[in-house]
């Protein structure tokens, strides 16, 4: 992919000599390219509904075992919760 882009930005800068409006696309493909192509990182998503201020959501698991064993505590959590509010 990072060859197609840098092919097609040599191409837009050649056609620049004739057209100047083919160089700000130019800079508009690497900048996209940069912003969300392959090697950038994917930007934080905003506080999770439910959530108290201030603490980050839990990471995702790595393997099925911790998925099962992060699952079993939600649970668990989620019982204890509709216990103390009287099964609402």
């Amino acid at each position: 992919m990072g060859t197609v882009v840098l092919s097609g930005t040599a191409v837009l800068v050649v056609l620049g000599f004739g057209n100047h409006l083919y160089w700000l696309a130019a800079v508009a493909v690497l900048y996209l390219y940069a912003r969300h192509g392959r090697g950038s990182s994917p930007t934080s998503p905003g506080p999770v509904a439910g959530s108290p201020q201030g603490t980050a959501p839990t990471p995702a698991p790595t393997s099925y075992k911790a998925y099962r064993a992060r699952r079993d505590q939600q649970a668990k959590w989620e019982r204890r919760y509709a216990r103390e509010r009287g099964g609402r």
